[in-house]
């Protein structure tokens, strides 16, 4: 892994810097490579529960692809082997398309989270920003839309009226719009949200592992699903729960009055 993407141990809490803040913290096909081995990683760490993920610098959280770099495959590749490659890959960041990770992430957004940059924010599970945070969907302007989750997520997370607008315009939009329409949890002063978002991780680290994983899994899975289907899949998973160490231990917990110490089993 270069230098384009940090990847630091805090406790049970992961934070990965994207690294690049003279090219806005943008990512090119090495750093997106980079990105996706960064997220696989952390998926794959059993002492890992929750992740963060923000960008260096305090401009820019994540512009997107180096349209240099992405232009020139864009050109150069057949139009069926791209979008094979595409449709088939992990998509910009590693977070946005065929790579499930059901422990928990947490973007910290400082400055700009663009286009691309603006569907990792997405494919995160909550979202603090900076007060100087700007978000959007610029794609329209360029002649093509938001290929890696915006249009399928974002209408779940702001509404559908909200979404139609931030496509249809390609206009930018800031903190406090993001926060009044339930885009973001927070919003945090600059210098504290990196320690704000880590504290928050340490907080959700403290809680079961294994009910964040299936929780999070039965979220997703029941999204535009017919509601029997979710129920039968929220009560599958919670049956799941019955036989683990963490359930006996929570339940412990609960009736010694003391704080539970989950194993994530």
């Amino acid at each position: 892994m270069s230098n384009d993407i940090i990847y630091e141990e805090v406790g049970y809490v992961r934070l990965i810097t994207i690294n690049r803040p003279v090219k806005m913290n943008s990512l090119d096909f090495s750093a997106n490579e980079d990105l996706i081995e960064a997220f696989k990683r952390f998926d794959s760490d059993k002492s890992a529960r929750i992740a963060v993920v923000t960008g260096a610098g305090e401009a820019s959280f994540c512009a997107g692809a180096d349209l240099k770099s992405y232009t020139m495959s864009f050109a150069t590749t057949p139009s069926q082997e791209f979008r094979e490659t595409y449709t088939n890959g992990y998509g910009l960041g590693g977070i946005t398309r065929n790579l499930n990770i059901y422990k928990p992430i947490i973007a910290a957004i400082n400055g700009y989270a663009m286009s691309g940059g603006f569907e990792i924010a997405l494919a995160c599970d909550m979202r603090l920003c900076s007060p100087n945070a700007i978000f959007a969907l610029q794609d329209v302007k360029w002649g093509f839309h938001a290929c890696d989750g915006a249009l399928v997520r974002l209408p779940h997370i702001i509404g559908l009226s909200h979404t139609m607008e931030m496509f249809l315009t390609g206009d930018r939009y800031d903190a406090d719009w993001a926060y009044r329409v339930g885009l973001v949890n927070r919003v945090v002063n600059q210098e504290l949200l990196v320690e704000e978002s880590l504290r928050l991780a340490h907080e959700l680290g403290n809680r079961s592992p294994l009910a964040h994983r299936q929780g999070k899994e039965t979220i997703l899975h029941a999204i535009g699903r017919p509601l029997p289907e979710g129920l039968r899949f929220e009560s599958s998973s919670f049956r799941d729960l019955g036989d683990s160490a963490d359930l006996a231990e929570g339940t412990k917990a609960f009736s010694d009055k003391r704080d539970a110490v989950f194993k994530g089993n």
